[in-house]
């Protein structure tokens, strides 16, 4: 028996949908601003399955995800098909200049791992991590955006 746990968080970026989507849905990109994810590898036969491999405090899961919707400046969301357990959405809001991205995450841990642990304890470390990569992938966009003005 598992139980789920969900966390959300969302972050202004100062660069058009356009950008932010071709950054985000470049989904191999991922481990260069998500700090706990190792590896993102996806399938050359079939597009839409991606391996994923998370590392953390000498701690490793791998899942293999699958895309269940994807439309473009919208949305991506998956769900785990193996593995970690691990279900989600990112979302994508347009502000002209600037991006509302908002991502959505939940993952099942065994029930007797949260009696082990605080739930809440748990679901801080994970939602401050979130924060911190949404943080990291405001920069990486900005980054991204300068480098394109420059090139100009």
């Amino acid at each position: 028996m598992s139980d789920w746990l969900e966390h959300s968080v969302q972050i202004e970026v100062e660069t058009p949908i356009d950008s932010v989507w071709g950054l985000w849905s470049d989904l191999e990109q991922m481990p260069r601003w998500m700090k706990w994810i190792d590896s993102v590898k996806i399938l050359e036969d079939n597009p839409e399955l991606s391996r994923w491999k998370l590392a953390t405090g000498g701690l490793e899961f791998s899942w293999l995800s699958r895309i269940l919707k994807q439309v473009p400046n919208q949305i991506i969301q998956w769900e785990s098909v193996d593995g970690l357990p691990n279900r989600g959405a990112i979302r994508f809001y347009d502000r002209g200049d600037s991006s509302i991205v908002k991502l959505t995450v939940a993952y099942a841990i065994p029930g007797f791992l949260g009696r082990l642990m605080d739930d809440l304890f748990l679901g801080r470390v994970v939602e401050s991590t979130l924060k911190a990569d949404m943080e990291r992938f405001r920069e990486y966009a900005l980054q991204a955006k300068a480098n394109q003005e420059q090139a100009l």
